[in-house]
């Protein structure tokens, strides 16, 4: 299988890469950093597949085409992409950060949009193809200091959820992976407790299992993530009551 992974560099990415190449894929991995995709292409290199570094900013809408191109161009169709290129801005009240939100919006957001277009151009014609972006479950709904990542990542979800009417017409399958909270350094600036906190291994293994199963929607770790979708349907005083005393959040002062 030909796999194309965004935001390969470091974390989820960069885990979930390796477990495809050992289990013989072909990967492509494409971030900001070449020197951290280079390394990563040489420690796999005694695996049963190959990584192929492709670097680029997804935010560049032409240097996302070129590395599409180049991709099935060296590697052959791509049969699976896993959009994973995103950034975390913790924010707060005060001082309201726009700049945070902005670059929040153009990574996890658009950036997520600009690979979706060279990749169902290409793959709507051949009736063939999958692919998953991935958001978060603070995409489900308001937590703590989310309020441009979580934004960014509902947007994610209704974004693939919009899209699968059309592509499901078209040989293309599409959906969204939600993990819960994952060890990365992301997360390690979180100032509230962390329910079910994954390993980042943890979580690629979990990728890779969701994708052989299929459906639109990976989540994990279960336990967790389904009291999520369950809090949702709370009315929203219990919902934000709930919320604030389990994070603590309750307690803080500026």
């Amino acid at each position: 299988m030909i796999i194309w992974i965004t935001g390969a560099s470091t974390g989820i990415g960069r885990a979930t890469a390796k477990k495809f190449a050992a289990r013989g894929d072909t990967v492509i991995v494409s971030a900001r950093g070449v020197d951290a995709l280079n390394s990563l292409a040489e420690k796999c290199s005694g695996l049963k597949g190959q990584i192929i570094p492709k670097p680029c900013d997804t935010t560049d809408e032409e240097a996302v085409n070129q590395a599409v191109a180049e991709a099935e161009d060296e590697a052959g169709p791509i049969d699976l992409a896993i959009l994973n290129a995103g950034v975390y801005l913790p924010v707060r009240h005060a001082p309201f950060d726009r700049d945070a939100y902005r670059k929040t919006i153009d990574i996890n957001l658009q950036g997520t949009v600009n690979c979706l277009a060279p990749l169902i151009d290409r793959m709507v014609p051949r009736k063939s193809g999958r692919i998953y972006m991935v958001s978060s479950v603070a995409g489900y709904s308001g937590l703590p200091t989310s309020a441009a990542y979580g934004a960014s990542k509902a947007a994610m979800i209704n974004l693939a959820e919009s899209l699968k009417f059309d592509l499901d017409n078209h040989g293309v399958s599409i959906g969204v992976i939600n993990p819960g909270f994952v060890r990365t350094p992301a997360t390690d600036q979180n100032e509230f407790p962390m329910p079910f906190l994954m390993e980042v291994e943890d979580a690629a293994d979990r990728i890779v299992q969701g994708v052989d199963r299929g459906g639109f929607e990976i989540t994990f770790p279960r336990r967790f993530t389904y009291q999520l979708k369950v809090l949702r349907l709370l009315p929203h005083w219990l919902y934000f009551s709930f919320v604030s005393r389990s994070t603590g959040w309750k307690d803080k002062t500026d």
